[in-house]
Formats: structure tokens, C-alpha cells, sequence
């Protein structure tokens, strides 16, 4: 007898841990034998992963419940904003359900309650790393939950709770299926990656039978055998750093360290509650450079922080010339309701913060220019992301995913997404390079 397969819109919104949480949730949807709908009206009901960090996301996320509201009218919210108590509700009453990040048995919950599942043997297969956002070649692994960390400017904490650090176990199943199933670039998140295991006092834990402890070394090192590229996120700027750079080094994973510095007064620092200071930090990269010297940096920072000073925000400018950074983001503070932040004398004027953002912008764009032209003329190998009018679109090393620029290859055509190729370097602008195959 036939039976209406049940159809569920998804829209996932925010960083990389969401998008991990919103695979979580497509996988299981998948395995219990829901369609994935490609549009609003196909859907009997739409889940919508929203992000909450600062007021802008907080915005895009209920304009796009409002849009599935009126495109469907039945919606179930996820992810961050609906840790902020009562503001989806407040906006959008007629939601079927909210629940928080890293909530996947309470969406499950509510998709059973309002959309019954229909087993199908046929039809609940998905495949052996879980239903992906991202390409087949690449993936994230999620590796924690939380953060211990107390910076005045975040809410993060109180929204995905403590560090809860996942099984090594867990993690290594999970990678190796992926690895197996053709993934062949391995992207390790987490809110403070390095705090790997502290939360378990890096207990003992299993895999394939062998002890492991669990911490961000014996991880990165076990991960890194797996045969495919392993690029590591979010690296809070503990002196642990130092040691991941020694396991790029020696192979572990891809000569790529993003470590969000935020700023480099230590007066601004202190008022963020984040350690280091600009001197600290340019002697390490000194370090890291001495260790690896092709290794790319890239780093996020914060302007118009309350309390900052034009000689605060001539500093940070300082730094980055000095620090000489591949890649950096910015942005404007902006005061997310429950920050402790919010409370500090000195807050800077809107207009003064744009300003400031265009100056770091510029200074920065200088740099990423000048460290570009220094990669023409050497040859890299390039994973390819895209083809199309005759030229592959990939990233070596020193690029990562929907983050940085890309390599184009000029004569990429009949490559295809996934092939690892060699290319030599040949022109660089701003934010690109440009490459021909080499011979």
C-alpha cells in the first residue's frame, strides 16, 4: 500500500558547529525515513538552525522564521537563538517547538510530534558518515560542545553551556567513516578546540580496542593518520598552541593555525577577559614562523570593544603590521543582550566603530596583498571545490573552506570537486591566486 512520504524543509543558519548540529539532525531525519524537502511548499514542516551571537544574526534568524512561517506556516527553530529565552517566541508565537543547540534529540521530539515518521526499509539508508551540508570531499567534526572561557563580549557560554568534550572513541568512528566514504579534508571545530579534554581531566578512553587519553594532541595525532588533510579551528591562544604547531610540523595536520587574538592593547584584553598581549603573542608567532615558516595565520579581531581608545586602536594597527597575519576578520563591537561587556564605561560611538573597521580593513588588505605576491611562482597542491567555464576553483594548505580566498586554476577544465592536484602560483590579487597546472 502506498503512503506520503513525510517531506522536511531545513534552513541552517551560522558557524561550522551549527552546521555540525544541523547534520546531526539530517542524518537522523534521513535514517528515520523523512525526505529532506528542497523548497517551502513541498515540506509539511520546515526546522529552521538559527544562530544568536550577535544582534545581526539574531536578526537574519527571525527574518528567515518569518519567511518559513509565511512560506509554510509550520516551523520548528534550533541552534543558539533559541537559548535566548522567550525572544523567538516573543517575535514568532506561532512556532510549532524551540529548543537550543546541540538539541538533537528535542528536534527529533517535536518533528515525531507534529510529523509522525513512516518506516520504509527502502528508503532509510543514509550514507556511513551521516547526511552532509558540505561537499563530499570535505567535512567538519565537531570534536566539543561549550566553553569553559568568560570573555565579557560573548554569550556563548550561556547559551551552549559548559565544555563537554566528546570520546576520542566517538570522534575517530565518526572521522574514519567519513575518510572511508571519500572525505578527503577534515576540519576540526569546536568553541575552544584546544581545551580538548579538560573538562574529563583527560581521562583514558577506547578506540578499536587501544587506550587512548583524551586530549588534543593524542587526537590530532590519531586523526591525522587517517590519510586525509586535517585543518584545526578555533585555537583559543593557550601556550598548548605551541605544541600543535610542533604536530604541523611533523605532519599531523595541514600548517594552518586560526587563532582568534581579538586585540592586541592589554588594556582592551583585560576588559575581554582574554589572555596574552601583543608583545606576548608576536614572540610566539615568531615561534610558530621559526617552526614552520610557510605556516599561514589567520586571526579575528574586535574594534570599538567599550573602553577603546584611539591609542588602544593605533596599537592593534601596530600589531598587525608587525605580526604580518595572512588572513584576518574583524568586526564591529556589537553589545549582545546578556554580555558582560554591555556594562563597561567607554562605549564607543557607531560611527567611530565603522571607521576604525575600514582603517584595520585596509591596513589588513595591505598585507593579505603583500603575503599573496609572496606565494607567486611556488607550486602548491590544491584540493578543487568547483568547476566551471573552464577553471577549477580549490584551496591549497593556507585556504579553508568558505573562509579565505581560493586558488584558481586557469587551465582547470575537465578537473573535477575532490581531485588533489599541483599547480605553480602565477598572479595574486587581494584575496585570490591564480595558477596553472603544473607540468
Amino acid at each position: 500500500m502506498s503512503h506520503k512520504i513525510p517531506q522536511v524543509g531545513f534552513v541552517s543558519l551560522g558557524c561550522p558547529k551549527a552546521t555540525v548540529d544541523a547534520e546531526r539532525i539530517l542524518t537522523r531525519l534521513r535514517a528515520e525515513g523523512y525526505h529532506i524537502s528542497p523548497s517551502y511548499d513541498e515540506a509539511d514542516l520546515v526546522v529552521v538552525n538559527t544562530c544568536g551571537f550577535i544582534d545581526a544574526a539574531v536578526e537574519e534568524s527571525l527574518d528567515t522564521i518569518g519567511e518559513a512561517l509565511a512560506e509554510n506556516g509550520r516551523v520548528i527553530v534550533t541552534g543558539c537563538l533559541g537559548a535566548k529565552e522567550g525572544v523567538v517566541q516573543s517575535a514568532h508565537p506561532q512556532v510549532l517547538a524551540v529548543t537550543g543547540p546541540d538539541s538533537l534529540n528535542e528536534v527529533m521530539e517535536a518533528v515525531h510530534a507534529h510529523l509522525p515518521p513512516q518506516h520504509d526499509p527502502y528508503i532509510d539508508l543514509v550514507p556511513p558518515g551521516g547526511i552532509k551540508l558540505t561537499p563530499p570531499h570535505y567535512a567538519y567534526i565537531k570534536i566539543a560542545e561549550g566553553c569553559n572561557q568568560q570573555c565579557t563580549f560573548c554569550i556563548i557560554p550561556s547559551m551552549r553551556g559548559r565544555l563537554a568534550s566528546r570520546s576520542v572513541g566517538e570522534i575517530l568512528d565518526e572521522a574514519e567513516k567519513l575518510v572511508n566514504d571519500g572525505v578527503q579534508e577534515l576540519l576540526v571545530v569546536a568553541q575552544d578546540t584546544a581545551a580538548y579534554g579538560v573538562d574529563v581531566k583527560y581521562h583514558t578512553d577506547f578506540w578499536q580496542g587501544r587506550p587512548l587519553k583524551t586530549d588534543i594532541e593524542t587526537l590530532i595525532k590519531r586523526l591525522g593518520s587517517l590519510g586525509a588533510w586535517l585543518r584545526l579551528h578555533y585555537i583559543y591562544p593557550y601556550p598548548k598552541v605551541d605544541r600543535l604547531v610542533e604536530l604541523m610540523a611533523e605532519g599531523y595536520a595541514l600548517p594552518y593555525l586560526d587563532v582568534p587574538m581579538q586585540h592586541a592593547s592589554p588594556s582592551v584584553l583585560k576588559a575581554m577577559r582574554r589572555p596574552a598581549d601583543s608583545e606576548n603573542m608576536l614572540r610566539r608567532i615568531e615561534t610558530w614562523r621559526s617552526v614552520i615558516p610557510e605556516i599561514a595565520l589567520r586571526s579575528t579581531f574586535i574594534v570599538g570593544f567599550p573602553g577603546e581608545t584611539e591609542e588602544d586602536f593605533e596599537r592593534l594597527l601596530e600589531f598587525l603590521r608587525e605580526a604580518r597575519l595572512d588572513r584576518a576578520g574583524a568586526f564591529t563591537y556589537s553589545p549582545v543582550e546578556g554580555a558582560l561587556a554591555n556594562t563597561l564605561q567607554g562605549q564607543v560611538p557607531e560611527e567611530l566603530k565603522q571607521e576604525r573597521l575600514e582603517r584595520f580593513m585596509e591596513t589588513q588588505s595591505a598585507i593579505s596583498a603583500d603575503k599573496l605576491q609572496d606565494r607567486v611562482g611556488i607550486g602548491y597542491t590544491v584540493l578543487v571545490d568547483e568547476v566551471h567555464d573552464g577553471k577549477a576553483y580549490g584551496r591549497s594548505y593556507a585556504e579553508a573552506p568558505e573562509i579565505d580566498g581560493v586558488v584558481i586554476i586557469e587551465n582547470g577544465d575537465g578537473l573535477e570537486p575532490g581531485d588533489a592536484v599541483d599547480v605553480v602560483i602565477h598572479a595574486a590579487d587581494e584575496h585570490d591566486l591564480y595558477a596553472f597546472l603544473a607540468e
